[in-house]
């Protein structure tokens, strides 16, 4: 196989539908969150604070209407996801994920506890500080 044709693309395809995205990328958030023991409000808020009702339907269906916003926080933990596995192993994923950073991004919190702000802005800066310490 040339290097060519191995590689993935990661520009927006617009065959792939809305529907599509939003079944991988919840699919892949559920498998996140259970590694990560994440309880049903955690999820919730990383997902952006959906209705109880939204949130249990898209884990038993793992599709629905996501929002920009909700599609875009996927495509961060992703990231983070991806990030994390690339720098250390599944053990101290754990470890980085649940204690206290020093790095003052983090203000004294864990990096979950951070991001568990529930804001955008906090999953994108996790993202930037990952793929900075990646290099």
């Amino acid at each position: 196989m040339s290097s060519q044709t191995s590689r993935i693309s990661v520009t927006h395809n617009p065959s792939i539908s809305g529907v599509d995205m939003a079944a991988a990328g919840l699919t892949a958030f559920f498998s996140i969150a259970e590694e990560w023991a994440l309880n049903t409000e955690q999820q919730q808020v990383l997902l952006g604070s959906p209705g109880r009702s939204t949130y249990f339907q898209w884990k038993r269906n793992l599709r629905g209407n996501l929002s920009r916003d909700t599609l875009d926080r996927l495509s961060y933990l992703l990231g983070i996801y991806k990030d994390l596995h690339i720098l250390f192993s599944s053990n101290h994923v754990q470890q980085w994920l649940h204690n206290t950073n020093d790095n003052p991004m983090f203000s004294q919190q864990s990096p979950l506890d951070y991001m568990l702000s529930g804001s955008l802005v906090a999953l994108a800066d996790v993202r930037r500080y990952l793929d900075w310490a990646r290099g």
